[in-house]
C-alpha cells in the first residue's frame, strides 16, 4: 500500500495512522495458533461416540439406477449402518430454498435434487449409498461391500452439446433451465456501418477451487438440538437450510464455523452430503461426521466459470466502441441450483470499465453432467472481463492501434460517476485511466515493446508479447444481501466483544475487524476480541462471499462502534447530570468537556450503569472495485511452452482496512488467475468421466515453482456508498490476470484469430496456435 494511501486512508477514516503503527495493529493474530498446530478444524474434534459417514458413489457420470444392495456392507465389523434411498424413503431432498430466487421457480421446477440416487444418475460421484462406520476405516470397507448396478447413458459436459437436448438429463424436461438478458438488442445497422467488427469465439473451462481443506460437516443432537460444525462461508444460511429440510424453527439448529482452511466461493451451499449427516445423526441419536477427502472433492465438489461465449464488439474509424454483444451459454451442472445467478453476473457486469453506447447480453443456463457450478473466486466477473477485454486487444489489432491507447479512448471518465451502463449496473467511483497508467509505468512498458521489437528482427530470439486487462467488478453481493449484523460490547473488565455475522474460511477477520474496532474506540487492541460464526452467539448474519466483509460488516460493526459511543455519552450524562453535550469521548474514555470530574473508562461506566451494547444491521449499496493487470510472456512455438517473464497488478479497493491482508489477497487470487490461464481446467473422457485418477498430477494448479514475479500496486477510491468508503477486495487476480496472460500470448504469436487461443494454454494449445499462424 502506498504512503498516500495511507494518507488517504487516515484521512477518510478521521485518524492519524503511520505505517509503524499499521504494522504494529495488523500483525496476524491468528498466525501462531494456525502455524504451530493449534487450529481446531472439524476433522480434529474429538467428539464421543461419533460415526464416520463415507458415501458409494456412481462410477458414471449418467445412466440409470438398477440396483444398491446394502447388505453385505451392514455386516461389516465397526459398520453402524448402510442405506439406499430405498431404505430412507423419509430422506429429505437437496434443498434449492433460500437461493432458489437466483435460480428461479421455473429452472427448478420438477428436477429435484436427490440426497441419495432414487432412479438416475446424473454426474459422476453422485452418491447412490452412505455408510457410517466407528471410524472411517471401518466405513470405507462397509462402502467397499455395497453392490451398485447402473445401465449408462450418453452424457453430455459441455453447455453448447447439451442445449441440443439430444441427451435429457431430466425426462420431458429440456436441458436449457433458465433464458436471460441484459441490455437491449442490438440494431443490424450499426454493425454493418461500424469501421470495425469482431467477432469471436471463448470457452471458460471448468475449474475446482481447490481449497486446502475440502468440506466438512459434524452434525451432534442434543437433546431438542442439533449443533453442527462445518467449514461454511454462510453460518446463518446453513443453519436456515437445515432447519427447513428438518421442519425444525431455526432456533433448534446451531451452526459453529471453526478454523477453516479456505474456501473461494465452494463452501457457502448446503450439499446432499450434509443433509444426510443431519437425517443420519437425528436417526441415530449419535453424532456423525463427514470429512471429504481430495479424490472425492475432485469428483464431486463444486465447479467454478464454465462457460461457451460468443462475442462480437464495434468501433468507429477512431476506435470509439460503438456495441458490444455477448451471448452466453453457461454450464450449471446437473441441478440448477443458482441457474441464473453466475451467468446473469457475467452478462451484468458485460460493459466492463468502457462507456460503450450499445450492450446486449443473452444467457442460456444448461444443465449438463457435471457437478453443480457454483461461486468460486470472482463468480461471473473473469468471464466478462475475459470475453471482453480479449476481445479489446483483437479489435486493437484489426485498428492497428496499440491496445492500451485503444483503451485510453473508451474509460468511463471520473467526472461521469455514479455511472449506470447500459446492462443496469450502476458504477459507484473510479479513475480507470489512472490504474492503466500506473500499470503501463510499473510494467516499462514502452522498454518491453522496444525488446519486443527488437525479437522481432532477430530470427534466433522467441516471441514476446505484452497482455493488458482492464476490470472492474461487483463487491458486497446482490440485493438482498447486501446487509450485515454488527455489534460492540463492553464489559465490566474493559474488555470489548465485538460480534458480526461474517465467518472467515481465511481473510484473517481475527485480526482485522479487532484492530477496526480498537482504532474506532480508540483503545488497544488487545481488550477487543471477535465473535464470528457462531449461530448461538451471533444473532444474524449473511456471511462471507462476495467480497462484503470489510464493505458490509466492516461498515456494520463501525455503526456499531458509533452506536457504543454516544450510548456511552448519554450514560455518563445521566450519570453526572450534565447534558449530552458536554460529554466528550476520548481514547475509551468519557468525561465532562468543562472538567471537574475525573475521566471514566467504558470498564467502569459499565460498573456504574450496567451492561453496554450496541447492535445493528447495516445497508450497504454495491461496490465496484476496478484496475488494470499486465503481462509479459515468452512463448517458445515449437514447444508450445509460456513463460511468463512478469506480472503487474495495479488494484482499487477504497478504503484499505489492513494493507499486509489486501496485499496477500491480491498476491493469492493472481496466482489462481494464473492457474486459469495456463494450467486448471477439468478434462473428460468420451464417456463424460473427469480424467483425474492422479489426483493434482492430473488437475495441475501453480506452485511456488510456476509463479512468475507479481508486483502490487494500488490506486485508491473511496466508494461513496458506505461510510467506509471500502469496496470489496480479495477477487481481484482472478479477474484480470487471466486476460492479460492470454493476451499477451497472442501477443506474442501475433494472432489474428482469437479463437484458436483457448484456456488453458497448454502446450499443446499453444503449439497449435503456433502453427496455425504459420500456416497462415
Amino acid at each position: 500500500m502506498s504512503l498516500l494511501c495511507i494518507e488517504s486512508a487516515a484521512e477518510y477514516c478521521g485518524r492519524e495512522l503511520t505505517w509503524g503503527n499499521l504494522m504494529r495493529q495488523w500483525t496476524r493474530r491468528e498466525d501462531e495458533r494456525l502455524l504451530t498446530g493449534g487450529g481446531r478444524y472439524v476433522a480434529d474434534m474429538a467428539v464421543p461416540g461419533c460415526l464416520d459417514a463415507v458415501f458409494v458413489r456412481s462410477e458414471v457420470a449418467h445412466g440409470v439406477l438398477r440396483e444398491v444392495d446394502c447388505a453385505a456392507a451392514r455386516e461389516v465389523a465397526g459398520v453402524a449402518g448402510a442405506w439406499s434411498a430405498a431404505d430412507v424413503p423419509d430422506l429429505p431432498d437437496t434443498p434449492y430454498t433460500l437461493m432458489a430466487r437466483l435460480a428461479t421457480e421455473e429452472a427448478v421446477a420438477g428436477r429435484e435434487w436427490p440426497v441419495l440416487v432414487k432412479d438416475r444418475v446424473r454426474y459422476p460421484g453422485e452418491a447412490v449409498a452412505v455408510v457410517v462406520g466407528e471410524d472411517r476405516y471401518r466405513a470405507e470397507d462397509g462402502a467397499a461391500e455395497v453392490v451398485v448396478r447402473i445401465d449408462p447413458l450418453p452424457a453430455v459436459v459441455t453447455p453448447s452439446a447439451a442445449a441440443e437436448d439430444s441427451v435429457r438429463l431430466f425426462d420431458d424436461l429440456s436441458n436449457i433451465a433458465f433464458e436471460g438478458e441484459t441490455g437491449e438488442p442490438i440494431e443490424d445497422a450499426v454493425w454493418r456501418d461500424a469501421a470495425a467488427v469482431v467477432e469471436a469465439r471463448y470457452r471458460q473451462q471448468l475449474l475446482m477451487p481447490t481449497p486446502m481443506e475440502c468440506r466438512t460437516i459434524l452434525a451432534l443432537p442434543e437433546g431438542d438440538r442439533l449443533t453442527v460444525w462445518s467449514g461454511h462461508q454462510a453460518p446463518h444460511r446453513l443453519r436456515a437450510e437445515l432447519a427447513a429440510v428438518l421442519g425444525w424453527p431455526v432456533d433448534r439448529v446451531r451452526v459453529i464455523v471453526p478454523d477453516t482452511g479456505g474456501a473461494f466461493g465452494s463452501k457457502s451451499a448446503i450439499f446432499p452430503e450434509y443433509v444426510a449427516v443431519a437425517y443420519l445423526a437425528l436417526k441415530l441419536r449419535r453424532p456423525v461426521r463427514w470429512i471429504e477427502d481430495r479424490m472425492e472433492s475432485m469428483l464431486t465438489a463444486t465447479r467454478g466459470r464454465g462457460q461457451d461465449q460468443r462475442v462480437r464488439l464495434a468501433a468507429d474509424a477512431d476506435g470509439h466502441l460503438l456495441a458490444y454483444e455477448l451471448a452466453i451459454d453457461a454450464d450449471v451442472g446437473a441441478y440448477p441450483h443458482l441457474a441464473g445467478a453466475m451467468p446473469l453476473q457475467t452478462a451484468r457486469m458485460a460493459t466492463g470499465v468502457y462507456r460503450t453506447p450499445r450492450v446486449h447480453a443473452t444467457v442460456r443456463s444448461v444443465l449438463t453432467n457435471t457437478m453443480v457450478t457454483y461461486p468460486y473466486r470472482g463468480a461471473g466477473r473473469p468471464e466478462a472481463t475475459i470475453a471482453l477485454e480479449r476481445t479489446m486487444d483483437a479489435l486493437a489489432r484489426r485498428l492497428r492501434l496499440d491496445p492500451a491507447e485503444l483503451r485510453r479512448r473508451n474509460f468511463v471518465a471520473p467526472e461521469s460517476f455514479p455511472y449506470r451502463t447500459p446492462t443496469g449496473r450502476v458504477y459507484d467511483s473510479g479513475d480507470y485511466a489512472a490504474a492503466l497508467e500506473l500499470a503501463l509505468e510499473t510494467l516499462d512498458y514502452a522498454g518491453w515493446r522496444t525488446e519486443q521489437s527488437r525479437r522481432r528482427h532477430d530470427p534466433a530470439a522467441l516471441p514476446l508479447g505484452i497482455g493488458l486487462s482492464c476490470y472492474v467488478e461487483r463487491s458486497g453481493g446482490e440485493a438482498g444481501v447486501l446487509h450485515e449484523y454488527g455489534s460492540v460490547e463492553a464489559h465490566e473488565d474493559g474488555t470489548i466483544v465485538a460480534r458480526c455475522g461474517s465467518a472467515s474460511s481465511g481473510q484473517g477477520h481475527e485480526t482485522t475487524f479487532p484492530a477496526f474496532v480498537a482504532r474506532e474506540l480508540g483503545v488497544d487492541q488487545r481488550r477487543v476480541r471477535l465473535v464470528e460464526g457462531d449461530t448461538d452467539e451471533v444473532p444474524d448474519g449473511v456471511g462471507s462471499f462476495a467480497s462484503r466483509s470489510a464493505q458490509v460488516a466492516g461498515a456494520a460493526l463501525r455503526q456499531a462502534c458509533g452506536m457504543l459511543i454516544e450510548e456511552a455519552r448519554v450514560r455518563a450524562a445521566e450519570l453526572w447530570e450534565l447534558p449530552v453535550a458536554e460529554v466528550v469521548w476520548s481514547d475509551g474514555t468519557v468525561s465532562p468537556r468543562t472538567g471537574g470530574t475525573a475521566a471514566m473508562d467504558l470498564g467502569e461506566l459499565v460498573k456504574a450503569t450496567g451492561p453496554l451494547q450496541a447492535e445493528n444491521r447495516y445497508e450497504s449499496g454495491m461496490g465496484f472495485p476496478f484496475g488494470t493487470h499486465a503481462a509479459v510472456a515468452e512463448v517458445d512455438p515449437e514447444l508450445g511452452t509460456v513463460h511468463v517473464l512478469r506480472l503487474v497488478a495495479v488494484d482499487d479497493c477504497g478504503v484499505v482496512l489492513n494493507p499486509m491482508l489486501v496485499k496477500g489477497q491480491a498476491f493469492g487470487s493472481a496466482v489462481q488467475g494464473l492457474g486459469q490461464a495456463l494450467y486448471e481446467g477439468i478434462p473428460f473422457d468420451d464417456d463424460g468421466l473427469p480424467r483425474l485418477a492422479h489426483g493434482l498430477l492430473d488437475y495441475l494448479v501453480p506452485t511456488a515453482a510456476e509463479i512468475p514475479p507479481i508486483t502490487l500496486k494500488e490506486t485508491y477510491t473511496p466508494t461513496p456508498n458506505t461510510p467506509l468508503g471500502a469496496k470489496g477486495a480479495g477477487e481481484s487476480g482472478c479477474i484480470g490476470t487471466p486476460a492479460a496472460i492470454v493476451n499477451a500470448v497472442a501477443d506474442a504469436l501475433r494472432l489474428t484469430d482469437a479463437d484458436v487461443l483457448q484456456m488453458p494454454l497448454t502446450p499443446d494449445v499453444v503449439w497449435r496456435a503456433a502453427n496455425l499462424r504459420e500456416a497462415g
